[in-house]
């Protein structure tokens, strides 16, 4: 991996992927959209591993969208069932890498074999102390929004929270995430430019990176490439260049 093309001092604590063009790399090899994602797992696990050896702290990857189960019948299913199989084939890898396995989304709606071999995975993982792996699930930030808003107005009905307390930290331990830093980069693959519901709180300053390379061909280099173009950008949160150079 060209890691050395690298500044280590300024590599992002936290990466979020949304795996997109499966479908269309499938239909370029006159094959089924399931063909697509069977052949991402490799680009999965060239991610996991790349941010693994760099030293990426969290790496998020959106998996499967509450929109996702308006696609066909048996896409879905062919994508519970990979879903399973993948976690159980993957888990040695994740231990031997000292991976950590988090969720995100309503994962009370898959169906009961992916519950299992999730909430299996991520037991068994608990005590690694290398990257942390978030898989987002049945998840849309709209969603996730939305619930924390209903567990925030409970708890203030019931005494637990006061309105007058509410603030960004506040909301953010209500949110999913709760915990897991904002990332710092966002890439989506396949050269579509937009967010897809997926993380909206959390994506507030996260740069934004669109590489045209559809997600089964995403190799290592395209992450060390995603990472350079982060590196090259001046990160200023509202306030103007000159007062971002003083603080550094």
């Amino acid at each position: 991996m060209m890691s050395n093309l690298l500044n280590k001092e300024n590599l992002p604590e936290h990466i979020a992927i949304i795996m997109d063009g499966n479908g269309r790399w499938a239909k370029k090899k006159g094959a089924a959209r399931i063909f697509g994602h069977r052949n991402a797992i490799t680009a999965v696990r060239e991610s996991t591993e790349g941010c693994a050896e760099l030293g990426v702290k969290y790496l998020t990857l959106y998996a499967f969208s509450t929109e996702n189960w308006g696609r066909p019948q048996d896409e879905v299913q062919g994508l519970m069932s990979l879903l399973v199989s993948t976690i159980k084939d993957e888990l040695p890898t994740l231990n031997k890498n000292g991976v950590r396995l988090h969720s995100i989304g309503d994962t009370s709606l898959l169906p009961s074999k992916a519950q299992k071999s999730l909430a299996m995975a991520i037991d068994d993982t608990k005590d690694n102390k290398g990257l942390n792996l978030v898989l987002a699930l049945n998840y849309s930030g709209r969603w996730e929004i939305t619930e924390a808003v209903k567990n925030i107005s409970k708890d203030v009905t019931n005494g637990k929270l006061s309105v007058n307390h509410i603030d960004e930290n506040v909301i953010s331990n209500y949110m999913n995430t709760s915990g897991i830093p904002d990332p710092e980069l966002l890439i989506r693959t396949s050269g579509e430019m937009r967010i897809s519901n997926f993380l909206l709180w959390q994506l507030a300053y996260t740069e934004l990176y669109f590489p045209d390379v559809l997600w089964p061909d995403f190799r290592k280099e395209h992450l060390i490439e995603a990472i350079q173009s982060y590196q090259k950008r001046e990160r200023r949160f509202g306030k103007i260049s000159e007062q971002v150079n003083i603080q550094n």
